[in-house]
């Protein structure tokens, strides 16, 4: 039995199904975010497995809030313990994804020992974002041999066309026709649409609110920003802003003219476009918001309004380069935070400030500095698996190896699927010579996130390690789908036609990830190989000369001995292998040039 998309709003009834797991359910997005997965929940969990209901309770209890009471929350963060006013991290957009692969996960293995059944879901080209990234992921995870799903969509082509499966099947179905109700788009609704991290729902419920909402009101205010942020984080930052320059021509409230302020400067900073970030302005509207926050009276309210503007700044200070002055920005929030505020008032806002600190004094070299911090932040707020992300490449910078994949572990138990987890435990894998791990790893990764390009760049380099060259190939292609400028998939691929003597396909590649990134030192080194695999030594000497200066390594120094011997430079020869040999004693094969010099 394939995945069916019906030509129809509403099933007919008509085409022979396994036995339907639930009624037909109404996918129209009037129903609000995750209306499919409520229903699908409210059918499954009663009957599951108690332990397999706790491994998914956060998924479950937002996707479903009326199967909260029945089950309890078994992972919080903090910010499930504080006051809403203190909640100051927004879920970020790809939350949902994570939160959809978790459903999907405790979907299939209900299941699996439950026989075929249907999944029958009616209007699904009008169900909100929420619901349609998880009938993609439901499509693309689960064998249709155990979980039938049909489409019942009246449009010429079928919904979610990217998640679809080959073997969805097209057939017709009656029109149907269905009028819905929208509710009443209040900003209550808004605010838990936001805290949920259902950002294209709150993006519409806010624009029905805005029309309806008194202008320079607490209510109107908060609908701006809610519904301003939800735009942003769905990439229509040009939308946002233009809601933030209506609020500025209607109100001269300080406290949210500033917050106005420091989110255009965000806008600016952050646009998924990069031609479209403008840092300078970015730097002017910031300084606004300080300016404002800077002579506010209340030294309470002054503390943290400022404090969120300085680290703001800080953000943009980063992305100039200028780290230095980034790190006394957060110096100067932390301050005010820790001499104004009540003690534990904002706490998460104090981590984050932490969090960011850590980030600076690792960049600027001071990791213990660095590993304080994150120890600290995760002491205070352990649910919160981004921490223990950072912490695990800190702690594998460091060399802690097994310290770090033990945050990596912790990070993958504490929230919902994270493809990051897996993404970085693979490297270590990769790196200590597990290369059957690192595969499972970037696997269940790109399972996870179908965009996730950097893990296709990783699992194309170890494709070509492990000699699987098409399928190398094919994931490189498949990355810079998503990113043609990518230069490490094009590297990747150029080494992919490289052991396949593609050689023209090869150099091409090379040439243009090194147009792309020409401080990315393995692309040199590929290309240096391949002009002497070619008999160009001089062009090997140079690409693998560039290398060096970005990314000295004894392998790039033998292999520039072999093109300097090849042309009769045998004194530069015998320098790069001896300092192959300091960078690395235990390679044999530097010691063994060693121990053979060639002479004029």
């Amino acid at each position: 039995m394939r995945h069916l998309w019906v030509r129809g709003a509403r099933w007919n009834g008509e085409r022979d199904l396994p036995r339907l797991l639930v009624a037909p359910i109404d996918a129209h997005r009037s129903g609000g975010p995750y209306t499919v997965a409520a229903a699908l929940l409210a059918a499954l969990v009663p009957a599951a497995r108690p332990e397999l209901v706790a491994m998914h309770d956060i998924e479950i209890r937002a996707a479903a809030p009326g199967l909260r009471d029945s089950v309890p929350a078994r992972r919080r963060a903090l910010a499930d313990q504080v006051p809403e006013a203190e909640r100051v991290l927004v879920p970020a957009p790809r939350r949902t994804l994570r939160l959809a692969n978790g459903i999907a996960e405790f979907v299939r293995d209900h299941l699996a020992e439950a026989g075929r059944v249907a999944l029958v879901v009616e209007n699904a080209h009008e169900a909100d974002h929420t619901d349609a990234e998880l009938l993609g992921v439901l499509l693309r995870r689960i064998d249709p041999a155990v979980l039938t799903v049909v489409l019942c969509t009246p449009v010429a082509e079928p919904p979610l066309a990217a998640a679809l499966p080959r073997n969805v099947e097209t057939v017709p179905g009656a029109p149907g026709a269905s009028t819905h109700a929208w509710p009443v788009a209040t900003p209550d609704l808004v605010r838990r649409y936001v805290a949920e991290g259902f950002h294209h729902a709150a993006a519409e419920a806010g624009a029905r609110a805005l029309e309806r909402a008194q202008a320079d009101t607490e209510d109107w205010w908060a609908l701006i920003h809610r519904t301003a942020g939800a735009l942003a984080a769905t990439d229509r930052e040009d939308a946002a802003r233009a809601l933030f320059d209506l609020a500025r021509r209607e109100s001269t409230d300080p406290v949210n003219r500033a917050t106005a302020a420091y989110a255009t400067a965000m806008l600016l900073t952050r646009h998924h476009d990069p031609e479209k970030r403008d840092i300078e302005e970015a730097r002017a509207w910031i300084n606004e918001a300080i300016t404002i926050t800077g002579l506010l009276p209340d030294p309470r309210v002054r503390a943290f309004h400022l404090g969120f503007d300085l680290n703001g700044k800080a953000l943009i200070e980063t992305r100039l380069g200028r780290p230095r002055v980034a790190l006394r920005l957060v110096e100067e929030a932390i301050a005010l935070a820790e001499g104004d505020l009540e003690p534990g008032e904002h706490p998460i806002h104090r981590l984050v400030l932490r969090a960011n600190r850590a980030q600076l004094t690792m960049r600027l070299g001071d990791p213990a500095a660095a590993l304080a911090d994150l120890d600290a932040v995760i002491d205070a707020d352990p649910g919160y698996p981004d921490y223990y992300i950072d912490r695990g490449n800190l702690r594998y910078r460091l060399g802690r190896a097994a310290d770090a994949v033990a945050d990596y572990e912790t990070a993958m138990r504490v929230g919902p699927p994270f493809p990051e987890a897996y993404y970085n435990r693979a490297e270590i894998r990769f790196a200590e010579g597990d290369h059957a791990g690192a595969l499972a790893d970037l696997d269940y990764a790109i399972e996870l996130d179908p965009d996730f390009v950097d893990a296709y760049a990783n699992r194309a380099g170890l494709l070509v390690a492990i000699g699987e060259y098409d399928r190398a190939r094919s994931d490189a292609r498949l990355g810079l789908a998503l990113n043609p400028r990518n230069a490490y998939l094009l590297c990747a691929l150029g080494q992919a036609e490289a052991a396949v003597a593609r050689y023209a396909e090869a150099r091409k590649a090379y040439d243009a990830a090194v147009f792309h990134d020409p401080e990315l030192a393995a692309v040199w080194a590929s290309r240096g190989e391949l002009a002497f695999e070619l008999g160009d030594p001089e062009g090997a000497i140079a690409d693998l000369s560039r290398a060096i200066e970005l990314a000295d390594d004894a392998a790039l120094r033998f292999n520039r001995a072999l093109a300097l011997r090849s042309v009769g430079k045998h004194d530069l020869a015998q320098a790069d292998l001896v300092r192959a040999a300091e960078l690395d004693p235990a390679d044999e094969d530097v010691r063994a040039a060693l121990r053979t010099p060639e002479t004029p």
